[in-house]
């Protein structure tokens, strides 16, 4: 008896010293400097969001979170980068909606969402608007679409990049209602919406985040909100549903990967930091003023979610009839 009795004290010592250790690195990290990188240029909307967070964590961990901007090919660029991190939980990347879209949307891509990243959470779900430069007299999208058909062409929508939401959202609106659109993308939001303010182009299906204050100010005019509700920032704009669009429907969302192969205790730490951050009332408070909704969900949850996403945005590519080379 005395035998198994050893075995059992022995597993019992190991399975310790596992948690043990497994609470060390969670409780040690972050050891140094951690970088979020940000896929899009300064200015666009994961930086609406990833800045503030990054504050907020700076100051639960005593260590600085550090956002990266690496703008190109509507976000591809600084994804392609995280993917092939080290994963040794000091980088993480802050992606978007887009990034579900970009599975399908291009030919040839040189990661996977669901195979080269973990899951951390949502931060944000943000509705889109669509905004127009005042030099447009346009007061209801009936007005738009009218013109749009009688002008094939004329009118140009900009966007944060090929495959963004903001691409994807006008392709979308596009083929529900039978208008043709001129495309102008750009290398990230920020970019986008210093021509829109100028008048370079005409309109854009933009996040709420990067257009509220924009609207605010009288430089922008909205027309309608993507999401099956109106936005608490504008309540007396129009959903696409009450417009006339029936059944069109877009949300953007704001999200934290890590890098595949990252520590679970480390992965799991960042979720619990993060949830922290988005239930502070200051930071309420900032998401609210962009007509934002915090996320928070637990990392599989936000993973059943992702899948769902990409299989959403690939029957639309496909009725879309979209294709971009990198």
């Amino acid at each position: 008896m005395k035998r198994p009795l050893r075995i059992l004290a022995l597993a019992a010592a190991t399975a310790a010293s596992l948690f043990l250790g497994t609470s060390a690195l969670a409780q040690a990290w972050p050891a140094k400097p951690v970088r979020i990188i940000n896929p899009f240029p300064a200015g666009g909307g994961v930086d609406a969001f990833a800045r503030p967070l990054a504050i907020k964590l700076s100051i639960a961990t005593g260590q600085q979170f550090l956002v990266e901007n690496q703008g190109g090919a509507g976000g591809t660029v600084g994804a392609t980068n995280a993917s092939r991190a080290a994963p040794d939980g000091y980088t993480f990347f802050a992606g978007a909606v887009h990034h579900t879209i970009a599975e399908t949307l291009y030919r040839k891509l040189p990661y996977k969402l669901e195979r080269d990243f973990l899951p951390v959470t949502v931060l944000s779900y943000v509705p889109n608007v669509v905004v127009f430069h005042p030099k447009y007299s346009f007061k209801t999208i009936k007005e738009v679409i009218e013109y749009a058909k009688a002008n094939p062409g004329k009118l140009n929508f900009g966007s944060a990049g090929n495959g963004t939401s903001h691409h994807l959202a006008a392709e979308l609106f596009k083929t529900m209602t039978g208008t043709n659109l001129t495309h102008v993308p750009y290398k990230g939001a920020g970019p986008m919406m210093q021509d829109l303010l100028a008048g370079q182009v005409d309109l854009a299906f933009d996040g709420m985040g990067t257009s509220a204050q924009q609207i605010r100010a009288g430089k922008l005019r909205p027309i309608a909100v993507t999401t099956t509700k109106r936005s608490p920032l504008i309540p007396d704009i129009p959903t696409m549903e009450e417009a006339g669009v029936h059944g069109y429907e877009v949300t953007t969302w704001y999200a934290l990967w890590a890098v595949k192969g990252t520590p679970k205790e480390i992965v799991d730490r960042m979720y619990q930091e993060s949830v922290k951050v988005l239930a502070q009332p200051d930071i309420k408070e900032i998401w609210a003023a962009q007509g934002a909704e915090a996320g928070g969900q637990k990392p599989e949850e936000f993973a059943a979610f992702i899948h769902s996403e990409i299989a959403k945005w690939a029957k639309v590519v496909k009725d879309a009839g979209a294709q971009v080379d990198l």
